[in-house]
């Protein structure tokens, strides 16, 4: 079961991280198990960055496509795609990191919501960040005021994350993904303050990586 694997690895990070990160182990071990994941993603990223730079050489092409098919639309569509499959490119470009995402989130996110695993006690709820339980989601906290100590984390957190979504979206390829980074908060809200810390870092991942191919895959070739 994924949930009761992703359990193990977790506590099993946490205790390692313990005798040097004492309380912030936890949060600790949810920070590199997302880098984990990441990091095994990247060879797709890297793949996706090759197709943009693909799409983004064909976008004269496409251009000249809808000016002439711009009164048959059905036409223009057969041609479009008949012009991705020729070049090996596709419109749906970086889709695929984010899709493969989703589950280990998901996971993540029900971690952190269960109190049992695998028919034992979770103890990783025990855990808190400063004064915030991993489990706690932000609309519980705010029910009890923003200025607690609980409350001014939570808005660290958010802040952080809409400051590195909004970075992202500045230089994402496409409109859909310009809304998911923003989105991320809305989700982070009310997910449970551990999967908060996975979209965070899953976040910074994706701005530092998209500054590193943009300077490597997308530069233009000399």
């Amino acid at each position: 079961m994924p949930v009761a694997a992703a359990y193990t690895l977790v506590s099993g990070l946490t205790s390692a991280l313990e005798p040097v990160a004492g309380g912030l182990a936890a949060v600790l071990a949810i920070v590199v198990f997302t880098l984990a994941v990441r990091a095994l993603l990247l060879p797709l990223a890297v793949r996706a960055a090759r197709g943009e730079r693909a799409r983004a050489a064909l976008l004269p092409e496409l251009a000249r496509l809808r000016e002439r098919h711009r009164r048959d639309p059905e036409r223009l569509r057969r041609e479009t795609a008949a012009l991705f499959e020729r070049e090996g490119a596709s419109p749906l470009t970086g889709i695929g990191p984010m899709l493969l995402q989703f589950p280990f989130f998901m996971v993540t996110y029900t971690l952190f919501r269960s109190a049992v695993i695998a028919g034992h006690q979770n103890a990783l709820l025990a855990h808190t960040f400063f004064a915030v339980p991993l489990g706690q989601n932000f609309v519980s906290v705010a029910g009890a005021g923003l200025l607690t100590p609980a409350g001014l984390v939570f808005a660290g957190l958010l802040v952080a994350l809409a400051a590195v979504g909004w970075w992202s979206a500045r230089h994402a390829p496409a409109a859909w993904m310009r809304l998911l980074s923003l989105g991320t908060v809305a989700v982070a809200a009310f997910a449970p303050f551990a999967a908060g810390v996975y979209l965070l870092t899953s976040a910074a991942w994706t701005a530092v990586e998209r500054t590193v191919l943009r300077r490597t895959v997308l530069a233009p070739a000399l």
